[in-house]
């Protein structure tokens, strides 16, 4: 796990997203949220319920997606060598993009910051495009303003097609 150095970073609002296909998903994504919450610097302000929703990419087992919002003391890089090192910790293996996968966290949002760098891009890239990110999202943060587009996430959320989100019996 990276240094963070606290006096650095002042608390900020941040969003992420979960999913996972292989294995006990549900019990994986409660795990990694606890772990998430364990973690110094990290405050875990929200979580949606968790949405069965179909697989994007090659053929594969549906997901199981939800979303959280943190409060961070940290960079976003820090925080997303953080969501990194516990994607590892659970078994995640990078080999076929949009393949299945133990567990999948997202950084989604930061505060109102937009970031481009080679490996970290926030608001994330293809969130206004999913609504297996959109409706988790929305559950717990309607009125957070995607700071590219200027829109609140309830009404990204209207422009998306949510068909293929269920609400997960698990919860």
């Amino acid at each position: 796990m990276p240094t963070v150095n606290y006096a650095e970073a002042e608390p900020r609002r941040s969003a992420v997203a979960l999913g996972s296909n292989i294995g006990d998903s549900q019990t994986i994504l409660e795990a990694a949220i606890k772990t998430l919450a364990q973690t110094p610097g990290i405050l875990l302000e929200a979580q949606s319920r968790w949405y069965q929703t179909k697989a994007v990419g090659p053929p594969q087992p549906d997901y199981l997606n939800g979303c959280v919002t943190l409060q961070v003391e940290m960079l976003p890089q820090q925080l997303l060598e953080i969501l990194l090192g516990i994607e590892q910790q659970f078994g995640r293996v990078r080999q076929e993009r949009w393949g299945p996968r133990t567990l999948d966290l997202d950084l989604l949002l930061f505060d109102d910051f937009i970031v481009d760098t080679p490996n970290l891009q926030i608001p994330h890239p293809r969130m206004r495009d999913r609504a297996f990110v959109l409706v988790p999202l929305a559950e717990i943060a309607p009125d957070w303003i995607e700071p590219v587009s200027g829109c609140v996430i309830k009404e990204l959320l209207k422009e998306v097609d949510c068909s293929d989100v269920y609400l997960s019996m698990g919860n």
